[in-house]
């Protein structure tokens, strides 16, 4: 499994690119392997608030609907537009186009909760059991 090792990672699955305050956010190519051709994307509307650990949008499959997780808290200052049009962009590129949201940090000590793009590789093998 290949991971981006600038990035932050969840248990939920969610990752976040941090810089200058502000953290774009998406979701793992694992994630996006194991939900299959994503279908719809419901995401907050910029200016809203999104809290660490808890849900700002759900993301459809044609196996399911998924609950989005905030790995970090802040002001929604930007969505990805061409998700309502495209959403299998965060099937084709999860780390890349397929990004979700760009969050203001509204407290830049939450990023100690995440994990490293190692942790997470080990999360995962171990989540596989």
């Amino acid at each position: 499994m290949e991971l981006p090792g600038d990035l932050k990672y969840t248990k939920e699955h969610e990752w976040a690119r941090i810089e200058d305050g502000t953290a774009v956010i998406g979701i793992t190519d694992h994630a996006q392997e194991e939900l299959g051709d994503i279908v719809f994307v419901e995401l907050p509307e910029a200016g809203s608030e999104v809290e660490q650990n808890q849900t700002f949008g759900t993301v459809e499959s044609v196996k399911a609907v998924s609950d989005l997780y905030s790995p970090l808290s802040g002001e929604v200052v930007e969505v990805n537009g061409a998700l309502q049009d495209e959403p299998e962009l965060i099937n084709s590129g999860p780390y890349e186009e397929g990004w979700l949201v760009t969050v203001k940090l509204s407290d830049e000590a939450e990023i100690d909760d995440l994990l490293s793009a190692e942790q997470y590789k080990a999360f995962v093998e171990e989540e596989k059991g």
